[in-house]
C-alpha cells in the first residue's frame, strides 16, 4: 500500500511496512492530523464502534451520532410534519378481563354437588377428632399412672443440718484402713482435718498422708497403726506398712467416712441430701445405702443403693467427669455375679462441683427412682416386674453355674451353683430391696474396683496390678496439683433427711 500524501518523506519508509488503518476517507485527509507529522502506531486493542476513531470505523462513509426522538412542535415547527419523526407503537393487545362476574349458569359443574363429598368431609373432621380424644387420652393417663409418693404418708426419721456439729445420736464413724472393697487407696479417720463442720456444712476433706504424717516414710519402712479403728479384722485394716521390695505402701491420703448403722435406717420410704461435691483428679464421693442386717447375706446378695456417685476428674475426663452424677442398685448371687442398674445426669455449662445441688431417693414396694433438683433421671418400676410375673433374679437372667472368685486367697475360685437365694428365703417380689437400709456417706481416693476405667485420662495405674496404690502414690506430684482448696477438695453436706414409710 502506497504511504499517505500528507506524511513526511522521513517516515514514508517507516510506514510503508505498517499496516494502514482501514481509514482513507476525505474527511480524514482533510484534517489537521493529516497534515500533522505525529508517529503512527499500530494498536491491539479493540474498541466497539460508537467509541472508535472516525478514521478506524468500518466504514467509508461519515459517522454520526444516533439521532434522539423529539418533536419539532416542541421548538416551533409544524406538528403535522413531526409525524414523520415519532416512532409507530403496536395497538394494545385485547383485554382479558371479564366484563361481568360468572353466574351459577356459567358454572354449570356447581348445579349438583359432586359425589362423596360430604363424605370425605366429614370423615376428615371425625379423624380429627379422633386424633384429639387420642392425645388427650394419652396425657390422662400417663398423668395419673404416674405412681406418687404421698407426702402424707411419709413420716420423719432425721433431719440434720449441721448446726451443732456432727450428732452423734444419728451418725458413726468409720476408721480403718482395707479399701473398703474396693482397693481404695485412703485411710479413713476421725480427725478434725479431716470430718468438721464449718458454717453448718459437714465437710469431709482429703489430705495427703506425707503431710499429715511426715515422720512416716509411705513407700519403705513405714509403720501407722490406726487408733480407735472401728474394723472387724484389725490385722488387715487397722494397720498399714511399707516395703520397698514388696511394692508395699502405706495409703497416701486420709479421708472420712460415716455411717447410720444401727441407728437410723429406713424400709422404704425417702432420702434428701443437699451436697457440693469435691473437685480433684482421682476423688470418688458417694452417698449410698447397705441392708442393715444383710437377710439375704454378704453383699452383694442383700443388695446396694447408690443415691449419688461422681468422680472429681474435671469434664475433659472420658470415663464422665465432676459434670456427671449416677445412681444405681447393685444386687446378685454371688461378689463375681451381679446385676447394676443405673441411671445418670449431666451439666453442659458447669459442674456438680460449683454449687449445692439436692439428690433425692424415693422408695416404696411398687418403685424405686433417683431425682437431682427435681428432675427425675433413674427409674425403676417394680409393679412392672410383678405384672409380668417376674422380680430381681429373672431379670438378671443369671446362669446355672458361676464361678466364685472369693472362694480362695489365690483368685483362681471354684464353679458354683447359682440359686435363687431370695425366693428361698422368702422374698417380696422387690427382694433384696424390701429390707431396712442404712446411710453412709463417704469421700474416696482412687481404687482398683474399675470406678476409674484403665487408660482413661492420665490413669498411673492399672486395677490388676500388684502395685497399684504405690504406682497411684508415685503420682503424687501429678494429681494433688488438681486437688485445690479446702472448700474446693472437700464433699459438703449442708443437710441430710431420711423418711419412712408410715404403716
Amino acid at each position: 500500500m502506497a504511504a499517505t500524501s500528507g506524511t513526511s518523506s522521513g517516515a514514508s519508509s517507516e510506514s510503508n511496512s505498517l499496516r494502514q488503518s482501514p481509514s482513507s476517507s476525505s474527511l480524514y485527509k482533510a484534517s489537521a492530523a493529516a497534515s500533522a507529522s505525529l508517529p503512527r502506531n499500530s494498536s491491539t486493542h479493540s474498541f466497539r464502534a460508537a467509541f472508535l476513531a472516525p478514521s478506524s470505523r468500518p466504514s467509508s462513509t461519515i459517522w454520526t451520532p444516533p439521532q434522539a426522538q423529539f418533536v419539532p412542535s416542541a421548538l416551533g415547527q409544524d406538528p403535522a410534519a413531526s409525524t414523520a419523526f415519532l416512532s409507530k407503537s403496536r395497538p394494545p393487545m385485547t383485554s382479558t378481563r371479564l366484563t361481568a362476574p360468572l353466574t351459577k349458569d356459567d358454572k354449570p359443574w356447581l348445579s349438583s354437588r359432586q359425589p362423596k363429598t360430604y363424605t370425605s368431609y366429614f370423615l376428615t373432621l371425625f379423624c380429627i377428632f379422633l386424633g384429639l380424644c387420642g392425645a388427650a387420652a394419652l396425657c390422662y393417663f400417663g398423668y395419673t399412672e404416674v405412681n406418687v409418693l404421698d407426702p402424707s404418708r411419709l413420716c420423719l426419721e432425721m433431719d440434720e443440718q449441721f448446726t451443732g456439729g456432727l450428732n452423734p445420736d444419728y451418725w458413726n464413724v468409720e476408721i480403718q484402713t482395707g479399701g473398703f472393697g474396693n482397693g481404695e487407696f485412703q485411710m479413713t479417720s476421725d480427725s478434725s482435718d479431716n470430718l468438721f463442720v464449718r458454717n453448718n456444712q459437714l465437710y469431709i476433706h482429703p489430705t495427703l498422708t506425707t503431710e499429715a504424717l511426715p515422720d512416716v516414710d509411705i513407700f519403705n519402712g513405714g509403720n501407722r497403726t490406726l487408733p480407735g479403728c472401728t474394723a472387724d479384722d484389725e490385722r488387715a485394716s487397722c494397720t498399714a506398712s511399707s516395703n520397698n521390695l514388696l511394692g508395699a505402701v502405706i495409703p497416701p491420703a486420709i479421708s472420712a467416712r460415716i455411717n447410720t448403722k444401727g441407728k437410723k435406717s429406713i424400709r422404704y420410704g425417702k432420702v434428701e441430701i443437699r451436697a457440693k461435691l469435691p473437685k480433684g483428679d482421682w476423688l470418688w464421693p458417694a452417698v449410698w445405702m447397705l441392708p442393715q442386717d444383710n437377710r439375704y447375706g454378704a453383699w452383694p446378695m442383700s443388695g446396694e443403693i447408690d443415691l449419688v456417685e461422681a468422680r472429681g476428674n474435671d469434664q475433659a475426663y472420658k470415663g464422665q467427669g465432676r459434670n456427671f452424677v449416677r445412681s444405681s442398685l447393685n444386687y446378685g448371687p454371688l461378689p463375681s455375679l451381679y446385676t447394676q442398674i443405673y441411671g445418670w445426669q449431666s451439666l453442659k455449662r458447669s459442674s456438680f462441683d460449683q454449687a449445692f445441688h439436692t439428690y433425692t431417693l424415693e422408695w416404696t414396694p411398687e418403685f424405686i427412682r433417683m431425682f437431682v433438683d427435681k428432675r427425675l433421671y433413674s427409674m425403676l418400676e417394680v409393679d412392672k416386674l410383678r405384672a409380668d410375673k417376674t422380680n430381681f433374679w429373672a431379670r438378671g437372667k443369671y446362669p446355672q453355674v458361676a464361678t466364685n472368685w472369693t472362694a480362695d486367697n489365690t483368685g483362681n475360685g471354684e464353679m458354683v451353683v447359682v440359686n435363687d437365694i431370695w425366693k428361698a428365703n422368702d422374698g417380696a417380689p422387690n427382694a433384696p430391696f424390701d429390707q431396712p437400709f442404712y446411710l453412709i456417706a463417704n469421700l474416696a481416693v482412687g481404687g482398683t474396683s474399675g470406678w476409674f476405667p484403665d487408660g482413661t485420662g492420665e490413669k498411673a495405674w492399672y486395677d490388676k496390678s500388684q502395685t497399684a496404690m504405690r504406682d497411684f502414690a508415685l503420682d503424687q506430684a501429678r494429681w494433688a496439683r488438681t486437688w485445690g482448696g479446702v472448700d474446693d477438695r472437700s464433699l459438703r453436706l449442708d443437710s441430710v433427711k431420711m423418711w419412712s414409710l408410715c404403716r
